[in-house]
């Protein structure tokens, strides 16, 4: 049985670092994502991005790799954002019911930008008092709603 790889570039900004995955997250690939965020970590960014667009798979070892590294991040007071999210690992984090721990950052539609970075993207997570599945304190009277 082959095991596909993961390529890991990181490109270092001024208030963040992206770490750029292509390929699986996996048993045999998880620990090189976890040293890549620890490395990322020594230089002390406000965030780490991890761009997950080329990212083709993720097994149970990678959901939990992502918890560790999220952690880290949570301990070296830095942020982790997952960026560029395709179909396959929204579902998983949803289904998994771990996706609404983390920061999300959605891109924009290409067809408004063709020429879209990561800084035209827009962040998402539970900073904003609404969960998965829980309804919104502010919105919520807790009354059924008329018949």
């Amino acid at each position: 049985m082959t095991h596909q790889k993961l390529d890991i570039s990181v490109h270092r900004e001024a208030n963040e670092t992206i770490v750029v995955l292509t390929g699986e997250i996996d048993l045999h690939t998880a620990p090189r994502l976890s040293a890549a965020v620890d490395a990322a970590l020594v230089e002390d960014p406000v965030r780490v991005v991890l761009d997950m667009r080329g990212v083709t798979f993720c097994d149970s070892r990678g959901l939990g790799t992502l918890v560790i590294v999220a952690r880290a991040a949570a301990r070296a007071r830095a942020v982790l954002v997952l960026a560029n999210l395709g179909d396959f690992l929204k579902r998983l984090l949803a289904v998994s019911g771990i996706g609404e721990h983390f920061v999300i950052r959605e891109s924009a539609p290409e067809a408004e930008s063709p020429s879209l970075g990561l800084s035209d993207i827009e962040e998402t997570g539970t900073d904003s008092g609404q969960t998965l599945g829980r309804p919104d304190p502010a919105t919520d009277s807790g009354q059924e709603p008329p018949r």
